[in-house]
């Protein structure tokens, strides 16, 4: 049976997967779990996994390039709405996203997936172009941060890398830049300090709107496998769709179980409100697979990937998946 090394984070709807406890049939698989800080950078200059998970943005930089060793699966293990990721300073002024136009304004890699949404959130809804920015690019709040795939920034667009031992954070506290945009809180925020505010308070509320506007649920990471293996393997990315749609179902499943359990077993004291919240406005199918359901969410990702100077030419969604998979 052919053996296969397949790379993800512990995402719930992986680990039946990972655990093999789903298999992918007709194939073995060798499981290695790794954050996407990690994980993302072997996959673009390495590709040192048979299977991975991988950035939508970096993936359709590379697709643009010409230089991807892998074409994706229609499954998106990661998703996630990013208006909840505008920070700023409390003293600057920033009230609205409108206000970050002319701003500084720091995150992590310009071309990681939650800025490429962010900015298409600041273009369509506040006619700011990524050129209306000075952007800084590092480390959110600990360690070292670089862009995992160089960029062909035009001169109209200003994107510095802060300085080895510099954080985001600290810049932000210090008055350096103005602004944050981040998949995740910075620590300082976290820890209570009253410097760093989010720019939508009510960040649910504004993305509930943007969902009922949009009808996305914007994706995040792919599952890709090696081109090489699809030849000489052309059953393969079925047996992965069909393997990781299965460990979706289930990840699904255990989570409404718990949730309609009779004792809280999850430990977060709202998961009713999350989960009744969730099903009102996204209805009961809230994380889709497949191509066809995808298509108008993935041709914005790859307008935003060419308005913001990423992608060298412009790609379609058609150009980024196993064709035998563009039925699902």
């Amino acid at each position: 049976m052919p053996r296969l090394t397949l790379a993800s984070w512990d995402h719930d709807r992986a680990l039946p997967v990972l655990n093999k406890e789903v298999p992918v049939q007709g194939f073995e698989v060798e499981s290695h779990v790794l954050p996407t800080t990690q994980l993302f950078p072997i996959a673009v200059n390495e590709a040192r996994f048979d299977v991975t998970e991988l950035s939508l943005s970096s993936y359709l930089l590379q697709v643009s390039r010409g230089t991807s060793a892998y074409t994706a699966i229609p499954v998106f293990l990661a998703r996630a709405f990013r208006h909840n990721g505008f920070f700023a300073r409390a003293d600057s002024g920033i009230r609205s996203l409108a206000d970050l136009k002319g701003r500084i304004v720091g995150v992590p890699e310009y071309q990681m997936t939650a800025a490429l949404w962010m900015r298409g959130i600041l273009k369509d809804d506040h006619g700011i172009d990524a050129s209306d920015v000075i952007w800084r690019t590092g480390a959110l709040d600990k360690g070292v941060r670089h862009e995992r795939l160089e960029l062909d920034a035009p001169p109209s667009l200003s994107i510095t890398p802060i300085v080895a031992g510099e954080t985001l954070q600290d810049l932000l506290l210090a008055g350096q830049i103005d602004a944050l945009m981040a998949p995740s809180p910075p620590r300082a925020f976290l820890d209570g300090d009253p410097r760093i505010v989010r720019i939508l308070p009510d960040f649910a509320a504004a993305e509930e709107d943007y969902h009922r506007r949009t009808g996305f649920f914007p994706i995040m990471h792919l599952l890709a496998v090696r081109k090489t293996l699809v030849e000489a393997h052309p059953t393969l990315p079925r047996a992965l769709f069909d393997a990781f749609s299965t460990a979706r179902d289930m990840a699904l499943a255990r989570l409404e179980e718990v949730w309609l359990g009779s004792a809280n077993r999850l430990s977060l004291p709202w998961l009713n409100e999350a989960m009744e919240r969730t099903r009102g406005a996204m209805g009961r199918n809230y994380w889709p697979y497949g191509y066809r359901a995808a298509v108008p969410e993935l041709q914005t990702a790859c307008r935003y990937s060419i308005e913001q100077h990423l992608s060298r030419r412009a790609v379609t969604p058609d150009e980024l998946f196993c064709p035998d998979l563009l039925d699902t």
